[in-house]
């Protein structure tokens, strides 16, 4: 598998699972909306300042994103380990926003409960078939 490959994979999946670590030491998995942008090695999320996982990833940055496809008679699934940025600036608040993020943010695009998280994919697990290609996204 490609690093090529493995952003399509990515881009195609409806849904992703996002890991943080608590307050104890403990992972913390969530499923989030597809990523609004995939951009190089990097991958943007929407969510909401007020939400755990923020001061989770602002107090440890160590995070992990799951993509998964199931078929009929195949999986496969994309585990990728980086770090998340929370991001807060205006003008990466304009470039993920969408219209229809109005119904979740009341003050829309400036609204302060809105914020983007950045993921720095620094490698993959892929599986398919039950075989595992390890694939390096740092560069």
């Amino acid at each position: 598998m490609e690093k090529e490959q493995i952003f399509q994979f990515i881009s195609e999946q409806k849904t992703a699972f996002i890991a943080s670590v608590n307050e104890q030491g403990y992972p913390v998995i969530r499923a989030m909306l597809a990523p609004r942008k995939i951009e190089g090695n990097e991958i943007y999320f929407t969510t909401n300042t007020s939400s755990n996982k923020i001061r989770q990833y602002s107090a440890n940055n160590k995070a992990c994103v799951y993509f998964y496809k199931r078929g009929r008679f195949k999986y496969q699934g994309a585990t990728i380990v980086g770090e998340m940025e929370v991001c807060t600036d205006q003008k990466t608040k304009d470039e993920i926003w969408r219209p229809g993020d109005k119904m979740f943010y009341k003050l829309g695009v400036t609204d302060p409960d809105y914020c983007v998280l950045k993921f720095k994919c620094k490698s993959a697990e892929y599986y398919c078939d039950f075989k595992i290609d390890f694939v390096d996204l740092s560069n």
